[in-house]
Parts: C-alpha cells; structure tokens; sequence
C-alpha cells in the first residue's frame, strides 16, 4: 500500500544518533561480517512481505559503516575502495536491498570529499561519522535522460527555493538528510542537502519494482523549500575533468550485483546438495553427482570468482587514483570499474538465472523465495545499461578515447 510520509510524520528520538567510529579496513570487514550473518536471517521474508529494514538500517548507522570512507583527517577510517565494495558485497550477499540503500549515501560522501568547501567537509563528515544517514532524491521520470532535470534551486532576495518532483528515492524514507540533485539559475548541475523533517519535503513509498522491493525507492517532491548556501554543493565541478565521482558511484553498484550473484551461488549449492534428484536416464543416486549439474556449479563458479577478481582490482584501481591523483589514473579508474560493473551484470544475471536450471521445479517453490535473487539482480542491473560500459572500455583501448565525465561511469 503507498503510504505518504511528510516531515512531521516521524519520530526524532534517534536525530541524536551517536555511531561507533570506526578506525580501519580490518575492523570495517569485521562488522560488517557480524550485521550480514543478522541481516541475512530474514532477508527472505523482508522481501516476501516487502517489510522495509528499518531495525537493520538503525544498526547499520550505529555501526559505524556508513562513515569509513571519510577522510582520516576528519576523523573517519578513510578506508580503501577494495574494503569499500567487500562491504558492500558482503552487505548485499546477505540482503541486497539493504546493500543498495547505502549506495548514494557513500556517493555523497565522495562528491563532498571532491568538491565540498571547508566548512562543508567538517560539517556534513561530523554528521556521518555521528550516524547521520544520506538519502536520495537525484532521478526524476518524464525527462528525455536520467541525467536531465526539471527540478529547480531558484536565487531570492533571502537566499534560495527549491522545488521539484524525484522517483528512485533510494535510502529518502530512511534517511536524515535528503540530497537532491537541481539545475541552479545558471542551469549547472548542484546538489542541495535538505534536512529530513523540513516543511514541503513529502516523500511517497510507492516503489512497486519486482526486486529489490524493500530500498523504498519511490517518489519525492520537493515544495519550496528555503535553502542556505551552506547546503549547496557545486556538483558540476566533479564533472569538469576526470574525477573518481563516478567510480566510486559505480564500483559500489558492482559490488551490490557480485553481492547478489555471491547469495545465489550459495543458495543453489546447498539448495542442490539437500533437494535436487538426478534426471531418470541416470543412476546417479544424488543430483549432486549428475555430471551436467556439477558442469554447471563449475560455469557458476568461475563467473562468481571472475566477478570478485575484477571488482577487487577495480577498488585497487581507484585506491591508486586517489594516491596519484591526476585525470589519467582517475580515467583508468573509470575504465577498470566499468569492466567489473559490465561482468558483474553478467554474472549476476547469469548466476541468478542458472540457478533455477540446476536445481529443479523446487526450487521455484514461495517457501524459499529464491527468486528474490534473480528479480533483485535483474532490476538492480538495470541502473546503468551495460552496452555502454562496453562501448567506452572498446573505444578506450582501440582508439584512445576517454570515458565520459559522469556520476555513472
């Protein structure tokens, strides 16, 4: 049932939330382990009854995660890429949409890293590292593009007034502050960081996607809002030349896709080794000994650990970018995040979907809603067309053109 959620509609007992910090790569992988063993328990039931986490996700904030990629001078672990997308990774294994959600409060956190003032960085890092969590309201329908906007940051006589209309809200019915991407009077692309529980922001739960049905990925609209500069952020500036904003953004979709890939993989061995019957022009007594099946958990291995390979030396690519820190490593950044995100879609979806062809007629049953996996995968993969990752790696590597400058590659 849609439900409409306006600024006075929640609860603000956890507005003071203070995290854990937490201090190193180690320690991130450690916790991170720990929540997805939990979250992973009723993953399948959250997403029958769409049950949004909002128990899990107050975890998550208390735990610390959602601030390691703050600086260290700011007080945060600043970990790695390749820690960052084993995060995300293991956090998607154990229940996507709770791996998804985070996804674009991470890219804020690289987009203030980039280009934030001063006095943005020690705000907004003081507020993730106390548990405050970043929402989403960037895409809208009806436009020509996903990047094309009809949503408005206008200049006044006191400041500023922003209106507009979002979907694919991912993480804004959770979130403590709203990001919302707009064209300033200039038409230059900023984002403004509009408080959860400011008058005019209505947030409507009425995401119906087949998977990932527990992100709350629905509509925002946005009613003259009052904005101060402080909450502005000259988003257009990352896109002047190559930066690691889109890398960052797209390696933590990668890692949701190998995340989902990793659960099925899981899910269909053991699913095998305990139901599956060998096909009766065998006499095999158990599937798992019919050759054809062990044929295909071979295919599906080596797409799971050819997926974890290439997201691994994607984080290691930007890990080098941000060390270096000059257009040419951030464009081989891009382009290795790019081909990780194009074979993740691709084992994802082929995993997913191999799934069902090596386990039988049961394993379609409502009781283990395994095909929760193939519909998180198959939407999930849908964000960002893998056509033209491969379009732009070609063009890289034969005729030496760069990538485009934007939030998804």
């Amino acid at each position: 049932m849609t439900q409409i959620f306006t600024s006075d509609a929640y609860d603000n007992s956890n507005r003071e939330r203070t995290a854990h910090i937490i201090t190193s790569d180690q320690e991130a992988i450690e916790i991170t382990q720990q929540l997805a063993t939990e979250f992973a328990q009723e993953a399948a039931e959250r997403d029958r009854d769409r049950r949004l986490p909002y128990t899990e996700l107050e975890k998550l904030a208390n735990s610390g995660l959602q601030g390691i990629t703050v600086p260290k001078e700011y007080g945060g672990a600043g970990v790695s890429n390749v820690t960052l997308a084993e995060v995300i990774k293991l956090l998607s294994e154990a229940d996507s949409s709770i791996g998804q959600i985070p996804q674009n409060h991470l890219y804020m956190v690289e987009a203030i890293r980039l280009n934030g003032t001063q006095e943005q960085k020690r705000h907004f890092f003081r507020l993730v590292l106390e548990g405050k969590r970043f929402g989403n309201a960037f895409t809208e329908v009806g436009t020509k593009t996903a990047v094309a906007f009809k949503t408005r940051l206008t200049r006044t006589d006191t400041g500023y007034v922003l209106n507009g209309k979002k979907f694919y809200s991912t993480g804004a019915l959770f979130a403590d502050i709203v990001p919302v991407v707009a064209l300033d009077d200039d038409d230059k692309t900023v984002i403004v960081f509009v408080d959860r529980y400011t008058p005019g922001l209505n947030i409507i739960d009425d995401w119906s996607g087949m998977g990932q049905r527990t992100t709350a990925s629905g509509t925002t609209i946005i009613e003259n809002i009052q904005v101060q500069e402080r909450d502005i952020l000259r988003h257009y500036l990352a896109f002047e030349e190559q930066t690691t904003i889109g890398a960052v953004a797209q390696i933590i979709h990668a890692a949701v896709d190998v995340g989902i890939a990793r659960a099925a993989y899981k899910d269909a061995i053991h699913f095998i080794r305990n139901y599956t019957r060998p096909w009766i022009e065998t006499d095999f007594e158990h599937g798992y000994e019919e050759p054809l099946i062990i044929y295909g958990v071979g295919e599906i291995s080596v797409k799971l650990h050819a997926a974890e390979a290439l997201l691994k030396r994607a984080g290691e690519f930007i890990d080098r970018a941000f060390q270096e820190q000059t257009p040419t490593s951030a464009t081989e950044a891009s382009i290795a995040v790019a081909e990780a995100k194009a074979f993740a879609d691709e084992a994802s979806i082929f995993i997913t979907n191999k799934f069902f062809e090596l386990s039988g007629t049961k394993s379609t049953l409502e009781q283990f809603n395994h095909h929760r996996h193939w519909r998180n995968a198959r939407t999930h993969t849908l964000h960002d067309p893998v056509r033209w990752k491969y379009i732009n790696v070609g063009n890289y590597y034969l005729n030496g053109v760069n990538p485009p400058r934007h939030g998804a590659f």
